[in-house]
């Protein structure tokens, strides 16, 4: 994946967050958990794209 998409999907996550947070009203624990959610999630796909961890939906548990 090119760089410049890269930081385009990024700065779109992040906007789109962004309004989440400033314009839906909802309690703050919420907006933590959901902050969490999407930066553990982003974190997970940028290790995928650098290729540090493989691909993640080949991630089995158990067997």
């Amino acid at each position: 994946m090119p760089l410049i998409q890269l930081v385009i999907v990024l700065v779109i996550v992040g906007l789109i967050l962004w309004v989440i947070n400033s314009y839906i009203p909802m309690q703050s624990t919420i907006k933590r958990i959901l902050n969490a959610v999407v930066v553990i999630g982003v974190i997970i796909w940028l290790l995928s794209v650098f290729g540090l961890i493989g691909d993640v939906m080949s991630i089995r548990v158990g067997k």
